[in-house]
């Protein structure tokens, strides 16, 4: 589990599908499972404050990310008491509730990132030819970022694609929007097939 502040207000929170196995949720019932995401928000929030001092009383907005590759990504906003609502509350009571307006969604990008580029060409040659995705490589953040949809591959097949990647770069959460305005444009199409074409690997 990973846990960046955004703001004074806002953190980001990464969970791999490791992270949510070693919990007792597995992907399929990821949505399902609300006793057990109860108590992970709970622990959660707790690690928050514990490394970041985010205090995650009050109102909260949540907003769920599940991605196929990545696992889980959980941005939390503190927001603020209205008025009405809180001149009936003591600071006691307010301190003890929270309220979470909650957004799931699921998205299709595959997103690693790479150390440095002879492992992205390593991880390019080793599904070449093997699978068709599309996608482009960053550099973002001193890394090289491989950003792809995978809605050109089957569940089963995705996942294989997934466990090379994997062998090579770690899952990352960098959504597409960050990329596009922060990061550097390398290869904007086919960055495997391109990469294949120019580099070789080590190994030969």
């Amino acid at each position: 589990m990973k846990i960046e502040r955004l703001s004074q207000d806002k953190i980001r929170i990464f969970l791999t599908f490791d992270d949510l196995s070693e919990r007792g949720i597995q992907r399929e019932d990821l949505w399902r499972e609300m006793s057990k995401l109860q108590d992970l928000f709970a622990e959660m929030m707790d690690q928050a404050y514990t490394e970041l001092g985010f205090d995650a009383t009050g109102p909260l907005a949540v907003e769920v990310f599940a991605m196929p590759a990545q696992g889980m990504v959980v941005i939390v906003t503190r927001t603020r008491w209205e008025g009405s609502r809180a001149s009936g509350m003591d600071e006691e009571e307010m301190d003890d509730v929270y309220e979470m307006e909650v957004t799931l969604e699921e998205s299709d990008s595959i997103v690693f990132s790479f150390r440095d580029f002879e492992h992205f060409i390593e991880a390019a040659h080793a599904v070449n030819g093997q699978f068709t995705v599309s996608g482009a490589l960053y550099q973002y953040n001193g890394q090289w970022i491989y950003y792809a949809e995978s809605a050109a591959l089957e569940s089963n097949r995705l996942q294989a694609f997934i466990a090379i990647l994997a062998e090579f770069g770690e899952a990352t959460s960098v959504t597409t929007a960050v990329l596009e305005e922060y990061g550097k444009v390398i290869i904007p199409d086919d960055a495997i097939a391109v990469t294949c074409q120019h580099f070789k690997p080590r190994s030969e």
